[in-house]
C-alpha cells in the first residue's frame, strides 16, 4: 500500500469537491454530513473494542475524513481551512497544559485534569459554575451528557457523600415515577422517568462506571441471549412470534442458563 501524506489527502478532497469531481461530494454541506461525524466516531470505537488494529486504523481514517471534509467546505466559503484546524488544536494543547508548557504544577492525573478544566474555564469565559454545565454539548448522547453535567456539579461539592444516598434517591425517584404513572399524566410520567434515569447515571458514576459503556454491554448481552433463545426455538421447530408469554419466558430462562 502506498504511503500518502496529509497534503495528498487534502488534495484528494479538493479534487472530489472540484468541477470534475464526485457529484455526491460536491452536493454536500456541513449540515448534510454532520451526522456522519458521529457515526464514524462510533464505528471507530467499535473497531477499537473488536481488537482489530487494521479495522481501527481504517475507521480512524474515516474520522479524519470528516475533519478534512468540513475543512474543505469551510475553505470554500472563506471561513477557515485545515491549517486553521491544526493551529486551533495545537494552541489548545499548549494553553490547556500549563503544567507542561507553563508555570503550573501537576504531579497526578487528577491535578492535570484540574489544570485543564481551570484553563478551559478561563479561555471560554465560563465565569459561573452554571455556565460550565451549559457548556456541555447538547449533541452528546444523553447518558454521556448527564454524566458530564453531574461531574461538573460534583466538582463544587454538590454531590452525595456515599452510595447509600444515591440508593435512597433512586428509590425515591422510583416511587415518584409510580405515582406519576398512577396519575395518568403523560408529561409528569416523562419527567419522572427522566429523573430516574438521571439518578441511575449518578449511581453508575459513584460506582466508578461509565453509564454509556455499561448500557452498551447490557444491550449486547440482551442481543446474545435473545439470539440464543431463538436458536432454541428453531431447534424445536417453533417461531418466537407464535409463542405465549410464558413460553417465551421459559426460553429466556433457558438462554440465561446456557
Amino acid at each position: 500500500m502506498k504511503n500518502y501524506t496529509i497534503d495528498e489527502l487534502l488534495e484528494i478532497m479538493q479534487t472530489l469537491r472540484g468541477e470534475n469531481g464526485c457529484p455526491w461530494d460536491r452536493a454536500q454541506t456541513h449540515q448534510s454530513i454532520k451526522k456522519s461525524m458521529i457515526e464514524e466516531c462510533y464505528e471507530a470505537i467499535d473497531a477499537l473494542d473488536s481488537g482489530d488494529d487494521h479495522a481501527f486504523a481504517n475507521e480512524l481514517g474515516d474520522v479524519l475524513l470528516q475533519v478534512v471534509f468540513h475543512s474543505q467546505l469551510a475553505k470554500e466559503r472563506n471561513a477557515f481551512d485545515f491549517q486553521s484546524v491544526v493551529n486551533e488544536i495545537c494552541t489548545k494543547l499548549i494553553t490547556r497544559h500549563t503544567h507542561v508548557f507553563g508555570e503550573d504544577k501537576a504531579v497526578s492525573a487528577e491535578e492535570a485534569l484540574g489544570q485543564w478544566e481551570k484553563n478551559k474555564k478561563k479561555e471560554k469565559n465560563l465565569d459561573t459554575y452554571s455556565a460550565m454545565l451549559c457548556d456541555v454539548p447538547n449533541y452528546l448522547p444523553s447518558l454521556m451528557r448527564s454524566e458530564k453535567i453531574q461531574k461538573k456539579a460534583g466538582s463544587v461539592g454538590f454531590d452525595w457523600d456515599s452510595l447509600e444516598g444515591v440508593y435512597e434517591k433512586l428509590a425515591e425517584e422510583t416511587e415518584e415515577l409510580k405515582s406519576a404513572v398512577n396519575s395518568g399524566d403523560s408529561d409528569k410520567i416523562e419527567e419522572e422517568y427522566g429523573d430516574l434515569l438521571f439518578t441511575a447515571v449518578n449511581l453508575g458514576r459513584h460506582l466508578k462506571l461509565t453509564p454509556e459503556i455499561s448500557l452498551t454491554k447490557a444491550s449486547e448481552k440482551f442481543i446474545k441471549r435473545f439470539a440464543r433463545m431463538e436458536e432454541f426455538a428453531i431447534a424445536d421447530g417453533l417461531d418466537l412470534a407464535e409463542l405465549s408469554a410464558d413460553e417465551l419466558d421459559a426460553l429466556w430462562k433457558k438462554s440465561k442458563k446456557a
